[in-house]
């Protein structure tokens, strides 16, 4: 058996800004500490997030407030109906003077892209958004330009409100590493919340702690990261669960799920693993990493049927089901 490449403490040197990252958001963002690391596991992944909560719940103002620790180029990008894929990626512009047509590029040009209420865009500024997270890439004007490293899309959506809005397909809803889901904040929190911004003047501010160079060098000490044989067979049996649930022993699953989780999926689990234990300062992925970022790697992979529906069961109570039967190494 391979054994870990770098020690505990030359990762804990290279991971010490994320902690510096993490205080610095917390001056603002009060509780939401699953939101944030799953923000800083996306980051160090190189995966995109999708956040789901209700509004109000600071998913902008986290985001924001991570990519201002940062010192990345951030764009925010509200989504609505009559969005356009040149609002997004950019467009062409005929000059007078000169006779001749300079590019000018969109929003989607940044470290940071924050997509605000995704689901409210048409299909074809969806479609537009895949090129980009997929290939981090754009082709405009017959040229395809590269994107900034790091690239990161933070989409959000509402989950109630459905009027006016266009559910996200699957081939851009799988196209996300993590899809978090905030929650209110306990009534410490909320009391925290209250002091610290309900006023008019000396709200805190974020300052700059980090580079995105130091992301770039995170992710490649990431890859020191010893995955045993034993984790890697776990991942791929939670996933292969979701496909076969008959044959691990999830009796009666297999009606309720339409479409399992796809290869991109173990990936993502792999690589949100390794982060989740790279943000420990471990310099291995332990099973705990897995299950305990799985719910966010899996929830929108698994697609329920409508018997599933008819009996008030969605992703959530099945993939607890999955990570309740397979056995854990």
């Amino acid at each position: 058996m391979t054994q870990p490449s770098s020690s505990p403490d030359a990762l804990l040197e290279q991971g010490a800004f994320l902690k510096e990252v993490l205080h610095e958001v917390e001056q603002v963002i009060v509780g939401q500490r699953n939101l944030l690391e799953g923000l800083l596991i996306g980051l160090l992944a190189d995966g995109h997030v999708l956040l789901e909560g209700l509004p109000g719940l600071a998913k902008s103002m986290a985001v924001e407030s991570l990519a201002t620790a940062f010192g990345g180029v951030c764009h925010r990008i509200q989504f609505t109906p009559d969005l356009l894929p040149s609002d997004l990626i950019g467009t062409q512009v005929f000059q007078p003077q000169s006779g001749e047509w300079t590019v000018h590029p969109g929003p989607v040009f940044g470290n940071f892209v924050l997509a605000d209420e995704i689901n409210r865009a048409p299909a074809k500024v969806q479609s537009a958004l895949l090129e980009a997270m997929q290939e981090r890439q754009v082709t405009l004007a017959g040229v395809t330009r590269p994107l900034p490293q790091p690239f990161l899309v933070l989409a959000t959506q509402n989950p109630i409100e459905q009027e006016g809005t266009y559910p996200l397909p699957e081939a851009q809803v799988d196209r996300f590493m993590l899809k978090v889901v905030v929650d209110y904040p306990n009534r410490a929190d909320e009391k925290r919340i209250i002091e610290r911004m309900a006023t008019t003047t000396h709200k805190p501010q974020v300052r700059q702690v980090a580079t995105p160079e130091q992301i770039l060098q995170a992710r490649a000490a990431m890859d020191e990261i010893h995955v045993d044989e034993k984790i890697r067979d776990y991942v791929v049996d939670l996933v292969f669960a979701t496909r076969e649930p008959e044959a691990a022993g999830l009796v009666g699953l297999a009606p309720l799920i339409l479409y399992g989780a796809s290869p991109r999926a173990s990936i993502a689990l792999t690589q949100a693993s390794r982060a989740r234990a790279f943000l420990a300062g471990r310099n291995y992925v332990t099973p705990y990493d897995v299950k305990a970022i799985g719910f966010d790697v899996l929830r929108h992979r698994v697609i329920t049927t409508y018997e599933a529906e008819a009996e008030g069961l969605g992703s959530e109570e099945l993939l607890q089901r999955v990570f309740d039967t397979v056995p854990v190494p």
